[in-house]
């Protein structure tokens, strides 16, 4: 495995000083620094670090990216297959220095440019300023929500206090402060419409300030989802609020990273390691609904028209075999390989998500402003047109297709993946797999929200790993979160034990998170 340790988004020197990469948390009394003793900040060095925190915030390197994304999430959620014979994440081995890495990177590369530009620019800062602050804090939920929805208890609500033990905040806290962060900015910035801040340094929606209250309305009916099972009174108050207020609508307010020579798509920048290949449930699915987004997302076998995916879970001697050769199954589409990282934006929210949402929002009784039919199939339009499918007769035909996912010639020889078409079924419960089956495809390639989303809904009905080399995980089971890692282990030992005491169940990937519930 290839991993890049360079980070060369340039930052002014203030931030570079406190934000050094670490291979794990063994310098955490140094990450966890009190940053109010930097020296002074002006506005050039708030853009500045504001950009960096956008980009590694999204696990922008590709070596941060493979670890925390790509080895894990992407598996689980089942867009990908691993071709590599040692990478035993795939079958569900959750494996400690690959998520120590993550982890370590998170806490010591990625969070501490945040926290820069939320101390300076918090009233009394030293660059104080009340939009950028309340962007910086819809941000702050946007890199940490995949953080706990791997660990569920992380370091949150102490990070940054100059602490040598950090306790930990459990999943609940911390889902109720995205609520009301994501609440209180958006109040913040009504009061500016019309306005930008921070320009080119935003890097995804060039400091429109309409923008960013659509995104955080948005991520916070994403959340009250999340939430609707654990607690159904709060997650629907929350989703109609954000519904009333607004939130995503076209795929002009889709919330894209920005590529520059300095920060890569993450993805093309590990692809070239031909490591992974499409998967067995995306091959069944997408060939299944004559899905015409098959040649955005991925690209034919090389010398052939047919594209070809592989089950997850295959042992090393089955990936030794011809047929799941790397050569032999279907690589990302051109748009996401290495020629292609320096231009192709990096997606994490999308307006079809958005409408997926409200669809299963309607389902459950809520006011979603629209019937969940209307918003499901607008949310399928959304998608459509976002990779370029624009022919209205050939949306309306996906729309109405009545086939299902299909039957694979494979090593396993696996069915068809589920029985749903596309087209709109008459009960409630068929009606939620369509949803959530048409969300897992919109969502792709984000990952860490379509793996999340599987295991709170569960689905699509995603086929069983073929092996498990977990005995805690058997085939037929899955993992519902990443263990602690050892490096938290060894220096904030306490603050470790804070977090188990709050996880609900053993420090365990079988232990389901706050909000996954059943």
């Amino acid at each position: 495995m290839k991993i890049s340790k360079k980070i060369a988004i340039p930052v002014v020197m203030l931030v570079a000083a406190s934000v050094g990469f670490y291979a794990c948390t063994g310098k955490f009394e140094e990450i966890n620094t009190d940053k109010t003793k930097l020296t002074s900040v002006d506005k050039s060095a708030v853009g500045n670090a504001f950009a960096a925190a956008q980009w590694r915030g999204v696990f922008g390197d590709r070596g941060p990216f493979q670890l925390m994304q790509s080895l894990f999430a992407d598996l689980h959620a089942q867009y990908y297959a691993n071709v590599a014979i040692n990478f035993p994440s795939d079958r569900n081995v959750m494996v400690g220095n690959w998520l120590n890495g993550a982890w370590g990177n998170f806490y010591g590369q990625q969070i501490p440019p945040l926290l820069v530009v939320l101390d300076a620019t918090k009233p009394g800062g030293q660059a104080e300023d009340a939009n950028i602050y309340a962007i910086a804090s819809i941000w702050k939920v946007q890199m940490y929500l995949p953080m706990t929805d791997y660990w569920g208890a992380i370091p949150y609500s102490k990070v940054g206090g100059g602490t040598k033990t950090v306790e930990y905040d459990s999943q609940e806290s911390i889902y109720k402060d995205f609520l009301a962060t994501l609440k209180t900015s958006v109040a913040t910035l009504e009061k500016s419409k019309g306005k930008t801040v921070l320009g080119n340094n935003d890097q995804v929606y060039n400091g429109s300030i309409d923008k960013w209250i659509l995104f955080a309305n948005t991520m916070r009916l994403r959340l009250a989802l999340r939430m609707s099972k654990v607690d159904p009174t709060l997650a629907k108050s929350e989703a109609e609020a954000a519904v009333a207020a607004g939130t995503l609508q076209t795929n002009a307010d889709d919330a894209l990273v920005k590529v520059t020579a300095n920060s890569p798509n993450p993805l093309g920048g590990i692809t070239a390691w031909n490591e992974f290949r499409m998967s067995a449930a995306m091959e069944s699915t997408l060939k299944g609904f004559n899905d015409p987004r098959i040649g955005k997302f991925f690209s034919p076998v090389e010398g052939t028209s047919n594209y070809k995916g592989l089950r997850n879970g295959y042992t090393q001697v089955q990936l030794g075999l011809p047929e799941n050769a790397a050569a032999a199954n279907s690589n990302v589409a051109p748009a996401f390989q290495d020629a292609a990282r320096f231009t192709q934006p990096w997606g994490i929210m999308f307006a079809s998500e958005a409408h997926f949402l409200r669809a299963e929002g309607a389902l459950n009784g809520w006011n979603m402003g629209g019937t969940a039919k209307d918003l499901y199939e607008k949310g399928i339009a959304l998608s459509m047109s976002q990779w370029g499918i624009t022919d209205a007769a050939a949306i309306a035909a996906y729309t109405n297709g009545t086939t299902t996912p299909i039957a694979l010639n494979d090593v396993v020889k696996s069915p068809g993946m589920t029985d749903i078409p596309v087209k709109w079924e008459a009960t409630s419960a068929r009606q939620r797999e369509q949803i959530l089956t048409q969300k897992w495809l919109a969502l792709f390639p984000y990952g860490f929200e379509a793996w999340a989303e599987y295991r709170r809904s569960g689905y699509p009905k995603l086929y069983p790993k073929v092996n498990s080399d977990d005995p805690e995980v058997p085939v037929g089971t899955i993992v519902r979160r990443a263990p602690f890692v050892s490096g938290e282990i060894s220096t904030n030992k306490a603050g470790v034990d804070s977090g188990v005491s709050k996880l609900g169940g053993a420090d365990k990937s079988t232990t389901r998170l706050w909000w996954d519930k059943q």
